[in-house]
């Protein structure tokens, strides 16, 4: 178990981060916080691949359009820590919106193609948000390698490009979906759904795996009282957007 160094000041942690060594190899995770094994994963394998893992914990408001579901946003500091300290982390950093955003959002980032589909199609302005905290932190942390999972693929292929076409030296690493064992992947979202709900979950993937027409897919999934917000296909893999309790739960699967 790592012994975990906490900074919430990003001007302390650039100092140190100017302070090591310039071979040091260094990953990076960053999180919303309420981690899970899917964090975890992704911690471990850049303590298995890098000399030092920093994680970042911090809960974006520019990319959550709803301001009901932001609040929402479970928040775990204490067992946050744990999981760093047990996963192999070595430094968190958790700014406040003040230190990380000090125009109040005026600069952003934006892609005008693949981040107007899928999400980004029904969540204005969300994808904005996420490129725009993402190239903030890599400009922080400054990694060789920093870590996404591929169950937000849209996510991850737009950072992706973001890195490419900015020409940011940062390699972007993707990591395989984590999924809990009745096949639900893991999320930070999945504490919030009801004992029922928890139950019709595992069907995201049931739906994604046997069904490659959207209205027979809509017409399974809203026959368990599940909404469908979309049920898509690009780049090889299958996509699907819906609600339950109220929680929007987002999967994807390579086809």
């Amino acid at each position: 178990m790592n012994k975990i160094t906490v900074f919430e000041s990003i001007h302390k942690f650039m100092i140190y981060r100017d302070s090591l060594k310039a071979d040091l190899k260094i990953g990076f995770v960053p999180t919303m916080g309420a981690l899970h094994g899917g964090h975890a994963e992704l911690i471990k394998r850049s303590s298995q691949e890098n000399d030092l893992t920093v994680l970042s914990i911090f809960v974006n408001p520019t990319q959550f359009s709803n301001s009901d579901d932001l609040k929402k946003y479970p928040r775990t500091w204490e067992s946050d820590i744990k999981v760093a300290e047990t996963s192999g982390a070595d430094i968190v950093l958790a700014p406040n919106f003040e230190e990380a955003y000090p125009d109040n959002y005026k600069f952003k980032l934006s892609e005008n193609e693949f981040s107007l589909i899928l999400c980004g199609a029904h969540r204005p302005g969300h994808f904005d948000g996420v490129l725009t905290v993402v190239m903030k932190l890599l400009q922080i942390v400054n990694p060789n390698r920093a870590y996404f999972g591929e169950k937000d693929f849209q996510q991850l292929k737009l950072i992706q490009d973001m890195t490419a076409a900015l020409f940011l030296r940062t390699q972007i690493v993707a990591c395989a979906t984590r999924r809990e064992e009745d096949g639900l992947a893991m999320s930070s979202r999945n504490v919030r759904l009801s004992p029922e709900g928890r139950k019709k979950a595992p069907l995201l993937y049931k739906a994604l795996l046997e069904y490659s027409d959207f209205a027979e897919a809509k017409n399974f999934l809203n026959s368990h009282g599940i909404e469908v917000e979309y049920f898509e296909q690009h780049f090889s893999r299958r996509f699907i957007a819906a609600m339950i309790d109220g929680v929007r739960l987002i999967d994807n699967v390579k086809i």
